[in-house]
């Protein structure tokens, strides 16, 4: 008999892709005892270095922030030469060392035990031990893509296209069907000062010219990021994943001989840096909640009262023959960016404490075409987090947390910096009520509960090194905590030859001599916190020299008159920007 470990939580996340890691995170930050279970050794799913696709979210200047800004600040700080290595100790370390989370890796989750429509717990083989893993728990969260805890549990799903007239959608089939969007095994390459050969394997699929790949750009910028090598979406996405692998694996190969070795496509100095053998997924079981969100309701805006998350990337349906067609590999519809995303598609309508959060969640195949980005499914995740922390903590249900606590699930997120479309953040009441000074500039934007440039109003205060700002309570009174938001330049670009594209957690190719990743240059390194006690004299209670971050919370736990930030110095721009600035007892 082989030994199982026993474990018990308030909270179970299975599935560790970005969307795990932001629900697991979020839950345990909140109080709740938490279990992450992943399958895999490292964590990121189709970011981790297994899959290597960059973190794509929405657009028009309305890019995530919360848990996935905090990873790809991480990344800029720790990370400058752009080491998928080091991006997987990043991910690593920020649930391994999260207090109140527990990390189980390597470990497959294929059983559970259902209480009436209630699961109980969940079993797991981890392949590295031959140990089973157990682990009981009030709430679940279904993060694992494949949507794995759907067939055991008996929750309801779905898999493939919906007809068009079924949500009155503008594209699809006439008839729905099983076909989904296909995956990729992708590949990287790597410039070097002198010409390379590339021998291919015997089994690499043979393309002589570039009519043999119709519509597949592949010239130097296209280089960049191989997501057309894509196959499976006219077989079972799930149970046909190993033959698939193996195809993709041929048409990869293929691919890179083709442009080594058929045609001038400038790449003699180039070599094939990796491969994926690990197919990254795009689409397959999709969870039915208390809401199904479509196409038509994306393109309306989503403006849903329990909104609690948003994207913004166009709906990028791809062709279910990949490779194999001949058309174009994908089409682009428009979606606005940002629209909402809202809370009854992130709970199972008839399994009563499951979540999900991810590729997985309750939506149209249509809207799934958008909602399935990764920035996207880690808002999601983290929404999921906190609103399973809600519920433990007063013995809720996902849906009790709909008909019971939405706004402070919303009010929740916006004060871990999850930006809410068409929302503004509660200000404390200490904070509100004391009198802003500031040495230069109108400081009010620092407690306006807008933590970003919107819709032409950059909604920051700004000053030179060592300017301040102050609330003056007018009185001696107890100080919990202040929040700071700071300027990490949301819409920050590329380096060198990536400079084209929006800045991204890592490359997808490494051009010779491409520029280390630098820190957001408008982020404020070096502040302080001052505080003024009952005799008017001033005390530094905080400081810092290498501050990263775009969100800072620090712990005050003192009493004071007077509360004073310093800003003191930039990683580079002139002046320091703050969008936040308040303190609260």
């Amino acid at each position: 008999m082989m030994e199982t470990i026993q474990h018990k939580a308030e909270f179970c996340v299975v599935g560790g892709g970005l969307a795990g890691m932001a629900a697991a995170v979020a839950a345990a930050r909140h109080g709740a005892k938490t279990v992450l279970i992943q399958d895999r050794p490292v964590l990121g799913g189709n970011a981790s270095s297994e899959c290597r696709m960059w973190i794509s979210g929405a657009r028009n200047d309305v890019h995530e922030t919360g848990y996935v800004e905090e990873l790809k600040l991480e990344n800029n700080y720790r990370n400058p030469q752009l080491s998928w290595s080091i991006w997987d100790s990043i991910t690593y370390e920020s649930v391994r060392f999260q207090p109140n989370l527990e990390v189980i890796l390597n470990c497959s989750v294929n059983d559970l035990t259902m209480d009436g429509m209630r699961i109980t717990s969940v079993k797991g083989w981890q392949l590295t031990t031959q140990t089973w893993h157990v682990v009981e728990a009030d709430l679940f969260a279904d993060c694992s893509g494949d949507s794995i805890l759907a067939p055991l549990s008996g929750a309801d799903f779905r898999i493939g296209r919906e007809a068009r007239n079924e949500f009155g959608e503008d594209f699809g089939p006439d008839e729905d069907d099983l076909k989904t969007m296909g995956m990729s095994c992708l590949i990287q390459a790597r410039e070097t000062d002198s010409p390379k050969k590339f021998i291919p394997p015997a089994w690499a699929n043979k393309y002589l010219t570039d009519d043999d790949m119709p519509n597949r750009g592949h010239g130097y910028r296209g280089l960049s990021n191989f997501w057309w090598i894509e196959l499976g979406g006219e077989d079972d996405s799930i149970r046909d994943t190993e033959v698939i692998r193996d195809r993709l694996l041929a048409v990869a190969f293929g691919v890179w001989d083709h442009i080594k070795n058929h045609g001038d496509h400038k790449a003699d100095n180039w070599i094939l840096d990796w491969v994926g053998f690990l197919p990254g997924k795009r689409e397959s079981r999709r969870y039915l909640g208390d809401h199904i969100l479509t196409q038509q309701e994306i393109k309306a805006g989503g403006r849903f009262d329990d909104m609690v998350a948003y994207g913004g990337w166009p709906m990028d349906d791809h062709d279910p023959a990949g490779m194999n067609g001949t058309g174009r590999p994908n089409m682009n519809y428009p979606a606005p960016s940002p629209y909402g995303i809202p809370y009854r598609s992130l709970y199972s309508r008839n399994v009563e404490n499951l979540f999900f959060a991810g590729r997985n969640i309750s939506v149209t195949h249509a809207a799934l075409s958008s909602t399935r980005v990764m920035a996207t499914c880690a808002t999601v995740g983290q929404a999921v987090g906190i609103a399973a922390a809600i519920a433990a903590a007063n013995g809720l249900t996902p849906r009790g947390v709909y008909e019971q606590r939405i706004q402070e699930l919303q009010n929740a997120l916006m004060d871990d910096d999850c930006y809410l479309p068409w929302h503004v953040r509660p200000i404390a009441e200490l904070s509100k009520n004391a009198i802003l000074r500031a040495s230069e500039g109108d400081p009010e934007p620092l407690r306006n509960g807008i933590d970003r440039p919107l819709d032409g109003q950059e909604n920051v205060w700004s000053c030179q090194p060592n300017g301040w700002a102050e609330y003056d309570f007018g009185r001696t009174v107890p100080l919990k905590r202040a929040r700071m938001i700071f300027d990490s330049d949301l819409n920050r670009k590329g380096q060198g030859d990536c400079a084209y594209y929006e800045e991204r957690n890592l490359l997808s190719n490494y051009p010779l001599n491409q520029p280390d990743r630098p820190v957001p240059a408008t982020l404020v390194k070096s502040f302080r916190l001052d505080v003024k006690d009952a005799n008017g004299l001033w005390k530094t209670v905080w400081e810092t020299t290498t501050n990263h971050q775009r969100l800072v919370v620090v712990p005050l736990d003192c009493d004071g008159c007077a509360v004073r930030i310093v800003p003191t110095e930039t990683w580079g721009a002139p002046s320091c920007r703050l969008f936040a600035f308040e303190v609260g007892d």
